[in-house]
């Protein structure tokens, strides 16, 4: 499960700033089992910056994805964007329950960030995905037509007929 072209090896780094980037495309998302994504184009920017005591990991996700349209199931490219903050401390045993903090055991020389790029990528695509055709009215389907012809019909505005249980009930607060 572990990809190994996305450990960063940190052993034999300098105290300081350092950039990696990854190019991730569907075969990393395969790795994981998930399959929401037609097609992918993310670029993933990763500055560590390396102190004696700890590290920190600052992503920059952005690119692609080909989803489906919640409404329509009409495949489109939707643009994500997305930051995470990640702080790497060495500890007894591995431990990323915190979310924000990565504790790695000590004599450990490379930290693999497949997860965090994965979670990252996920999350950035919004809940509902709404191809943006039906915003616009570009988008023309045989799914989205159906839709508009079995909306319910505006009801016609007659406000001088009232139902008459309204009144029969209306009759027993002025009748005390």
């Amino acid at each position: 499960m572990k990809q190994k072209e996305y450990n960063i090896p940190f052993s034999g780094l300098k105290q300081g700033k350092h950039n990696f980037n990854f190019e991730i495309d569907n075969t990393f998302f395969d790795s994981f089992e998930y399959d929401d994504f037609n097609d992918c184009k993310i670029n993933v920017g990763v500055l560590l910056n390396k102190t004696s005591t700890m590290m920190e990991l600052d992503f920059d996700a952005s690119g692609t994805v080909n989803v489906n349209c919640d409404i329509t199931s009409e495949p489109y490219d939707q643009p994500i964007v997305s930051e995470l903050r990640i702080i790497a401390k060495f500890g007894d045993e591995y431990n990323d329950e915190d979310g924000e903090i990565v504790i790695l055991p000590h004599g450990e020389h490379e930290l693999n960030v497949a997860q965090f790029i994965y979670e990252m990528s996920v999350l950035a695509v919004p809940q509902k995905r709404v191809h943006p055709g039906i915003e616009d009215g570009t988008l023309k389907s045989e799914v989205l037509e159906k839709l508009q012809e079995l909306q319910p019909k505006e009801k016609e505005e007659n406000t001088s007929e009232n139902d008459p249980r309204w009144d029969e009930l209306k009759k027993l607060l002025t009748d005390k």
